[in-house]
């Protein structure tokens, strides 16, 4: 026993010895270099990074509105200011131009919400289509291999071959998370339909139903909470892909961050960072509240309010409940 217990220890550190060894050796390679050489021109060239750091703490709102840009309003009154006069905001979101960090903004979320709407119908097919319980092997693995294949192509990469169709846009940005949706979307119904329960399915097959009422009301019923929480999931996921694809010239709040970042305007895209924060943490809390009412054990879910409430809420974040 206690040879055993000396043998998984001595091959434990066999293990972290080999990831160790494999992690240094990596950092070399990748830096075309030892690793002795990377850290010294690392430590040359970390004043110039904490230079550069302290224009990120210091955003720069001059382009957040038409408001702050034509009045030149900078840092944060830019901020303020646009906030006291609330129809900029309409204004600069019809312009849909990304020299505005609320136009950009705007362009991302549409980007992502209509990319998610425009691939469900695929995603929903080709994902019940893709189950064994619905289409038998081998055939099932026709719709499953074109999900995988679809997947294997990062949506960064989908952008650039529909460049010949609608050029690099936000039209672009949009049927590229569309197409991502189908591959990433339709993996998770088929894994879904997996685990479904046989007995909905033998009683409504008792009752003589034919193979598509079968399917309807025996199978999808039984994951239809479930589909719409991992849409919502998906959402979420293809708004921050619709970020970095504006970091590749197809608009949106991304395009202004690249913008700024290649001219070294950091105090400016801090202040598109803030904004894509922002974003993401909107459309994730509003999500995570949708499919919390989905849960069958749900029946009092945390309002939207009461969730923006809670993260001011100190003893939240120290684990105390009400009791």
């Amino acid at each position: 026993m206690e040879r055993r217990t000396l043998f998984r220890r001595l091959g434990a550190l066999a293990l972290l010895a080999v990831v160790l060894l494999s992690t240094y050796f990596g950092i070399g390679y990748l830096a075309g270099s030892s690793v002795g050489k990377f850290l010294a021109d690392l430590g040359r060239q970390l004043p110039t990074f904490l230079e550069s750091l302290r224009e990120f703490l210091a955003p720069n709102f001059v382009d957040f509105t038409v408001h702050s840009q034509d009045n030149e309003v900078t840092g944060l009154q830019g901020l303020v200011g646009s906030f006291l006069n609330p129809g900029t905001f309409v204004e600069t979101a019809r312009t849909g131009s990304a020299s505005y960090i609320v136009s950009g903004a705007v362009v991302t979320v549409i980007i992502g919400f209509t990319g998610t709407v425009l691939g469900f119908p695929l995603a929903l097919l080709f994902g019940v289509l893709g189950s064994e319980r619905v289409t038998p092997f081998p055939f099932n693995f026709l719709f499953r291999g074109t999900m995988s294949t679809i997947r294997a192509v990062p949506a960064l990469v989908w952008v650039l071959i529909y460049i010949p169709l609608v050029s690099i846009s936000p039209i672009g940005a949009m049927l590229a998370v569309a197409t991502d949706t189908v591959g990433n979307l339709g993996r998770l119904f088929t894994d879904e339909l997996e685990e479904i329960d046989e007995g909905p399915i033998e009683a409504i097959q008792s009752t003589g139903a034919n193979r598509p009422h079968v399917v309807s009301f025996g199978m999808l019923s039984q994951v239809s909470s479930s589909f719409i929480a991992w849409t919502l999931y998906i959402l979420e996921i293809n708004t921050r892909i619709a970020v970095s694809l504006g970091v590749v010239g197809a608009g949106g709040i991304g395009q202004y961050l690249q913008l700024k970042l290649g001219f070294l305007a950091f105090d400016r895209a801090v202040a598109a960072l803030v904004m894509v924060i922002f974003i993401v943490l909107a459309v994730e809390l509003t999500s995570s509240r949708l499919r919390a009412r989905l849960r069958p054990d749900e029946h009092e879910a945390t309002s939207l309010t009461d969730a923006v409430r809670d993260l001011f809420d100190g003893r939240k974040w120290l684990g105390y409940r009400d009791r």
